[in-house]
């Protein structure tokens, strides 16, 4: 398993922050997600067998999310 936190633009709303738990918790691969909206941070947990730190990237960015890093 790897965790990596992504830097997002800020987050405007919590329901942004439910919108992104959802759809990564429905990715494959995925085991855990925290998002922490005051710092507009997504901690996420997966098996890099099965799904890679892009393909968590496109998931935040195909909701209008733009990831300006990740750690």
């Amino acid at each position: 398993m790897t965790t990596k936190n992504y830097q997002l633009e800020t987050l405007t709303c919590p329901s942004c922050m439910a919108k992104i738990e959802n759809a990564l918790r429905r990715t494959k691969g995925v085991e855990s997600v925290e998002v922490l909206f005051n710092s507009s941070r997504v901690k996420v947990t997966f098996d890099e067998l099965v799904v890679s730190s892009d393909d968590v990237k496109r998931v935040i960015e195909g909701l209008g999310y733009r990831v300006l890093g990740e750690r």
